[in-house]
Parts: structure tokens; sequence; C-alpha cells
């Protein structure tokens, strides 16, 4: 319990100074530097243990299962997933594992988000680079010959070098290609509603941002959509916005520029905004950072692009508030 407590402060301190931590790594030996929130991985490890084979395939993104203090998990390598092309899945990826020749076994990142946990394997950690939401430029990269996009911002390391951001919900859902296809199993179960008023939506990943768009048309519910808080933060306070017509909020939390932290902070100090409700549809699953997003004044916690947890919170807050 205090374990969590000590890491809803950690991460509830970042956000209230609209800030964020990336963990900077590279896929080759003196390779570009990339890199993905802290908060998304549990620990960095060398493994020299077994890797059990479960495809043989040479377009498959997983390399096998590994296990690590008896869990048993799916291991990636990431850059193989930097050239798969979703527009030709039997394209063959297998030449482009990392080989690593200077440690001993593989460098693999333990990530835990949207109720998952993997193993990604890298070649070399770097440092966490501690930064303001303002300093996270959004960008949409072109990785190898692939025409998928993986990265959803960039920045600057310490020397001025470019690091770019991984699309880790991208990477997910092009692994395990069935966990849309249950998103699209959960869409047929629900039902168009009579709502009349406008709901707000922000997230910076694009392949987020369109399951969004999915649910809620299929709701049936007018939405106007913010590729960052920023942006939203924009046309919720515009002169010629009626607030009104307004009728709830989904955030991320992590978004460049503007945070979904400042997007709550911003909304419930105003007056005219205060009342509306906001919730947080964040990757950062888990009991504790339900604990933080309730802390942060927010109304609900979803999992990231729950089609029926969405269409629970649009009846709650807009047919019955």
């Amino acid at each position: 319990m205090m374990e969590n407590l000590a890491k809803i402060d950690q991460i509830t301190s970042l956000h209230k100074n609209n800030e964020l931590q990336l963990l900077c790594f590279r896929l080759d030996l003196g390779g570009d530097l990339y890199a993905t929130n802290v908060f998304k991985i549990r620990e960095v490890i060398k493994y020299d243990g077994d890797i059990t084979t479960i495809s043989y395939e040479k377009s498959s993104l997983i390399e096998g299962l590994i296990t690590i203090r008896e869990l048993t998990i799916p291991l990636i390598d990431l850059k193989k997933w930097f050239y798969y092309d979703t527009h030709n899945k039997d394209k063959d990826i297998s030449s482009h594992t990392i080989k690593n020749t200077t440690h001993n076994g593989d460098i693999i990142m333990i990530c835990e988000f949207s109720r998952w946990t993997i193993g990604v394997r890298i070649y070399e950690a770097d440092r966490i680079l501690s930064k303001k939401w303002t300093e996270i430029e959004q960008s949409s990269g072109i990785i190898g010959s692939s025409n998928n996009n993986k990265l959803v911002g960039r920045t600057r390391y310490f020397d001025g070098r470019l690091v770019q951001i991984v699309d880790i919900e991208k990477m997910l859902i092009d692994v395990f290609p069935w966990i849309e296809e249950e998103k699209q199993e959960e869409l047929k179960k629900i039902q168009k509603v009579n709502a009349k008023k406008i709901v707000l939506i922000a997230d910076d990943s694009p392949v987020v941002l369109k399951t969004l768009q999915l649910i809620l048309d299929k709701i049936g519910v007018e939405h106007h959509d913010f590729t960052n808080g920023k942006k939203l933060l924009d046309y919720l306070f515009d002169k010629d916005t009626n607030i009104k017509d307004i009728g709830m909020i989904i955030t991320d939390l992590e978004m460049p520029e503007t945070s979904g932290f400042e997007v709550i902070k911003q909304v419930k100090a105003n007056p005219t905004t205060a009342h509306l409700p906001i919730v947080v549809n964040s990757s950062m699953s888990g009991s504790s950072n339900e604990e933080m997003a309730m802390s942060l004044n927010a109304s609900e916690f979803i999992s990231k692009s729950n089609p029926l947890e969405i269409e629970a919170c649009i009846k709650k807050y807009l047919i019955n508030p």
C-alpha cells in the first residue's frame, strides 16, 4: 500500500508540474535514441535464460516466451516491430532482430500497460530524461521501410540530439491484433443513446483516437477530437465555444504540450467549466493509477478505449447525470 501511495505521489507530482520522465534507449550500438514513459516500465533486466519459440514464421513479431521470477510473458523485439508493415503482414522481418554484441544475454524492458505485461528487447538502456510536456513535439514518424507510424512525439537529449518517443499502444495492437477484434465484438454490444451534448476527446495516439471515434460514432454521440490537451483547452476556452453544448471530456494523461492533468486542472479551476465530468482514458492500468486519477479530481478512470466502459460513462454523465 505504501509503495502504491509513493508511486501515486510521484506521478501526481510530475503531472502537477506538467512534466514527464522518459527512459531513453537504443536499438543498435551508437544508434538513434528512442524513449517511452518510465511509468509504463516495471524494470529493465539483462536476461540470459531460455526463450521458448512459439512461431517459426519470419513475419512474426513475437520472439517467444520468457519467464521472469515465475511470470511467463511474451518477448517482442522492438527493432522488428519498426520494420513491421500492417499492409504487408507476411513480410520477412527476421533479419531485423537486435543483435547485442556488447552484453551476454538480452536487455529487456518489462513493460506494464493496458493490463498487459510484456518483455521488449532493446540494445541498451541509456538514462532517464525529465521533460516538461511543453518540450515534447508531436510527431508521426516513419521508420525503416514501413509505412506505419511508430512514433507519437519527439524531444531533445541533454546535448541537443533528437529523442523519438515510441507509440507503445500501437505496438501492442500490431503484436496482438485480436485485442482490437475483441473490441470490435464489444462494439456490437453497445447501443445508441439519445445524448444531445458533445463529448470532447484528447489523445496523442492516432490509433487510440481512431478507436474512440469508432466507439462514440456507434453510440451515436457527437464528438470533437484533439491530438493533445492544449488543442482541447484552446477549443474549450475559445470565445466562440458554447460551454452549454459540452457534456463530457475524455482525456489521456500523457500528451505532448499539455498533459491530461493540466486539462483537468484548468477545466476544474474555471467556474464556467468546473461542472464538466472528466473521464481519464489511460493505458497506465492498475489500482495505483486509478487512485491517482481520482486524486486528480477526475470523475472516472477507464482502461484504454474499452467500448463498454465508455458506453457506461456516456449513460452515467450524459443521460442520467
